[in-house]
Order: structure tokens, then C-alpha cells, then sequence
């Protein structure tokens, strides 16, 4: 694995990634390429993977966000979207508890600042989430000598009906 490489990135995933933006001979394949470009501008430490039957990952402390070229849009998924903050706008897809999308189709314009602000908003996420989980599983402290212990059951017998 090449040392530029980050750290759980199979090399060939960047390169299915360059072969499906290469593949798309409209609009669309630039336009994926774009955000893909901001997207490692944004996050220069982020894992590009390839899953869930042929799509772009994006990965940091997990999924923050899946690319997909469909037939009349862009759509770029984001996992965590409803926890994120979005002053300009740029989710236009989703409403339920979790994930955001932005759907781009041809003419579009996107606020590359705004959407790089984003991004870095998604990551940010990730490794608190990631940071929560351990804290979580973390071990409690061990007791001080000060502290009484706690017994599960009395010392005392109950009375029993004889």
C-alpha cells in the first residue's frame, strides 16, 4: 500500500472511483469528479471506498457519505445529514431521522465553500460519534477506599414462614 494511502483504503477502490467518473461521458461524470475533488479538499485524511454494489464511500470513523450518478442527477448521500448543520441550504433530499442528499442535475450550481463546510461538518461528526462509542464502553473508575461497598442483598436473613 502506497504510504499517501490512507490508513483501511484498498488501492483499488480510488481506482474504480476514477473509472466510473471516467466512464460517465455527460455531465454528470465532471460533476461527480468535482465534488469528489472537494470532498479531498475538504478532508485530506478521508478513505475512498467502493461498496454497496458500485458507489463511491467516503469514510472517516465510518460512512459520511455515498456518490451515485443517476440517469438525470447527481446524488450525493450524506449518512449522518439530519445532524448536520446546513446554514446555505444544499440538502434538497431526505427528511427522515438520518441521512441528507444532495441532488444535482445538470446546470446546477453548488456553493463549493458552503459544501466543503459541510463536509468538514460530516467528519467532525464522525469522530464524535466514534468518541462517544469508546467513552461508552469505557471501563467505570475502580471505587475508593472511602466508599462504602454495596452489598446486592442484606446482611440480615429475612424471617421465613415455618
Amino acid at each position: 500500500m502506497p504510504k499517501s494511502m490512507p490508513a483501511g483504503q484498498n488501492a483499488s477502490d480510488p481506482e474504480q472511483i476514477d473509472a466510473l467518473i471516467a466512464g460517465i461521458d455527460d455531465w454528470r461524470g465532471p460533476l461527480l469528479g468535482r465534488l469528489r475533488e472537494l470532498i479531498k479538499e475538504a478532508a485530506p485524511d478521508v478513505v475512498e471506498s467502493w461498496k454497496y454494489m458500485g458507489s463511491p464511500v467516503w469514510e472517516s470513523d465510518g460512512t459520511f457519505a455515498v456518490g451515485n450518478a443517476h440517469k438525470e442527477k447527481v446524488k450525493l448521500t450524506f449518512s449522518d445529514g439530519a445532524s448536520l448543520p446546513d446554514p446555505a441550504g444544499l440538502f434538497n433530499n431526505g427528511n427522515g431521522k438520518s441521512w441528507r442528499a444532495i441532488d444535482l442535475h445538470e446546470g446546477d450550481f453548488v456553493d463549493e465553500g458552503a459544501f466543503c463546510e459541510l463536509v468538514r461538518a460530516a467528519v467532525e461528526y464522525r469522530h464524535e460519534v466514534k468518541a462517544a462509542k469508546a467513552q461508552s464502553k469505557a471501563k467505570p473508575a475502580k471505587k475508593t477506599e472511602s466508599e462504602p461497598a454495596k452489598s446486592a442483598r442484606s446482611a440480615t436473613p429475612k424471617p421465613t414462614d415455618a
